[in-house]
């Protein structure tokens, strides 16, 4: 498990930025040492422990691009048709057994290794063929067209993959082109997730009149999973400070980092804050961001814990910032940057300076073909919906106080937060 010392996450500001807190989880937190070896079938979002060096060039032989005819480009006038005797045939997967003759063409398709001494390949659909059988060149065809060379796409030797790149379906095709059947990644994040409160219910347990079925830990734990984190669902603690002390104390050894959700304000009722404190020690951030704000975060026996607001809107935002690069800084990750996309705004919206506030929103095509951001129309951060029914977030940051229709604003989609 992770061993982190007590004191990783201090910080002495009074209130921090999303870029601090971001930049405090990737200095301080130590990546998993644990290896495993897994088959390419199983490697899609596993961490590489390792980088992994061309074991040969990509691709490993000089071939053609398109379907044609190959040719020597030394025997091409470059001002003039010219015709050419046809000589030998090559298709994908076969050899090129002898060298193309001078002044002669070799018709080849896609893939095929390119013959000897050819270095220009013609697309069949810019030739013809004469009453002979011979070839008619077009003229004006640039020496070395249609033709990827021995390593055009990667030299061998280079670095492919670095170490810490967590495997997209792209990477483990890369992998598979070099032959691999196996990487060594580092072992997947072991997490524990609580809720917290008396106001909360498990789905399918009796619910009180006073009582809300627990949404937050299952959008967490979900949100763990596409991390590639194995997670443990450790229920619902209720508002006991010994009671839930000696639960996180009790799951600390064994995981990687322990999760809760609501209970990290400042209310009397609130317990996290003084339940970490009589196990472990706690810093509790409050973080420039709009929704969230609270987000307590300590070490309990080495082991990280965060504890993220209860509220469902916050808690989604600040899992993406603060959770997120936590998890890919214990798996050993490289950390991934958010990178909005830019999209026109078509709403008003004003904001406090110095804070990053996320507006919920949906994307539609205006009648001059521009994607717009449509506000969802209500701002509660209690509101699932407003999570359920729009495509993500604009990111609005510290220097902006307002937004007005037209300008230019950054789209975080959903499907890229995770």
């Amino acid at each position: 498990m992770a061993q982190l010392s007590d004191d990783c996450f201090a910080f002495g500001g009074p209130m921090m930025s999303v870029d601090e807190a971001v930049a405090i989880i990737a200095a301080r937190v130590t990546a998993v040492r644990d290896i495993e070896t897994v088959d390419l079938r199983n490697a899609d979002g596993r961490v590489l422990a390792a980088g992994v060096a061309a074991p040969l060039p990509l691709p490993p032989f000089t071939n053609s691009a398109v379907d044609g005819y190959a040719v020597r480009s030394g025997d091409l006038s470059g001002d003039t048709e010219q015709t050419f005797p046809v000589a030998g045939r090559i298709q994908a997967g076969a050899s090129a057994r002898e060298s193309i003759k001078p002044g002669h063409a070799v018709r080849i398709f896609t893939g095929a290794p390119m013959p000897e001494g050819a270095d220009t390949v013609f697309m069949q659909e810019d030739v013809r063929l004469d009453e002979a059988g011979r070839v008619v060149l077009p003229k004006g065809l640039k020496a070395g067209a249609n033709v990827r060379p021995a390593g055009e796409d990667i030299v061998a030797g280079t670095t492919a993959l670095p170490a810490g790149q967590r495997l997209r379906p792209q990477d483990v095709a890369l992998a598979a082109a070099f032959g691999l059947t196996q990487v060594e990644v580092r072992r997947r994040i072991r997490v524990a997730v609580f809720s917290t409160g008396n106001e909360l219910a498990s789905p399918g347990a009796p619910r009180g009149a006073a009582q809300l079925f627990d949404s937050n830990r299952f959008m967490l734990m979900a949100m763990l999973a596409r991390l590639g984190c194995e997670v443990s669902d450790l229920g619902i603690l209720r508002d006991d400070r010994a009671s839930l002390a000696s639960a996180l104390k009790q799951v600390a050894g064994a995981h990687d980092l322990i999760l809760t959700t609501g209970g990290v304000s400042t209310g009397e009722e609130d317990h996290v804050k003084a339940g970490v404190e009589s196990v472990g020690t706690l810093v509790l951030w409050r973080m420039a961001i709009k929704p969230g704000r609270p987000v307590a975060m300590g070490i309990i026996g080495g082991t990280p814990f965060i504890g993220l607001p209860g509220n469902p809107v916050a808690s989604f935002v600040t899992f993406v910032h603060v959770v997120r690069p936590t998890v890919l800084a214990l798996a050993g990750a490289l950390q991934q940057d958010l990178v909005p996309m830019p999209v026109r705004a078509a709403f008003t919206y004003k904001k406090k300076i110095a804070r990053r506030e996320y507006v919920r929103v949906n994307l539609r095509r205006s009648a001059d073909g521009v994607l717009e951001a449509v506000k969802f129309p209500r701002e509660g951060a209690g509101l699932l919906s407003s999570l359920v029914e729009t495509d993500g977030l604009v990111e609005l940051g510290e220097d902006i106080t307002k937004v007005e229709p037209g300008q230019t604003v950054g789209f975080l989609s959903y499907a890229g937060l995770t």
